[in-house]
């Protein structure tokens, strides 16, 4: 919107806060994305952080239940 206007990306960065280097970012990840496409990318990106959680959690009971079952015999 405000690049349409002939602003830089500079300007436009210090005005709303935050660094070119975030901009350039942000753009490289979502820049093809619709708002409702960036929005649906974070909430399976949350539920996949919390799905690895759970795996690792798993993960270290089973170890550890095997090393009790391993010692008792």
């Amino acid at each position: 919107m405000w690049l349409s206007q002939g602003r830089t990306v500079g300007e436009i960065c210090r005005q709303i806060g935050i660094s070119e280097q975030s901009y350039y970012r942000w753009r490289r990840e979502y820049g093809g994305l619709k708002t409702d496409q960036a929005r649906r990318l974070k909430d399976l990106e949350r539920e996949n952080a919390r799905l690895r959680r759970a795996v690792s959690d798993l993960t270290l009971e089973k170890l550890v239940l095997k090393e009790a079952a391993e010692a008792n015999f």
